[in-house]
């Protein structure tokens, strides 16, 4: 959720460059497939709560890495936290209709998005 502030970062921005992180082994950005729990905007302070599909995940630190980056090109952006959690445990019935979309094309050998 959003807190009130004086920053003009959007939740439609960071979603966005987070939809550019495509989960290596499904092909589906992380946003459709539901890893993204809570986004908080403070200022051009960004805090991520996400979880991952598995948590014997070894992608761990890279998809930390991989937020931080993308976040930081957002314009006004200076700061991301990035907490990883366990519950709710992830579970396929998060995914989004577009990211089941994405991975049946994934499945029929289509490119991902």
């Amino acid at each position: 959720m959003t807190q009130p502030g004086p920053s003009s970062i959007t939740e439609e921005q960071i979603y966005n460059a987070l939809r550019k992180l495509i989960d290596p082994e499904l092909g589906v950005n992380i946003v459709d497939l539901g890893l993204i729990y809570d986004v908080q905007i403070q200022g051009g302070d960004i805090g991520i709560r996400m979880t991952l599909t598995t948590r014997g995940c070894p992608m761990h630190a890279s998809f930390v890495q991989a937020v931080d980056r993308a976040l930081r090109e957002v314009p006004g952006v200076t700061g991301v936290t990035v907490d990883i959690v366990w519950e709710p445990a992830w579970n396929p019935d998060m995914i989004s209709p577009e990211g089941k979309q994405a991975l049946a094309n994934v499945g029929r050998g289509a490119a991902a998005w």
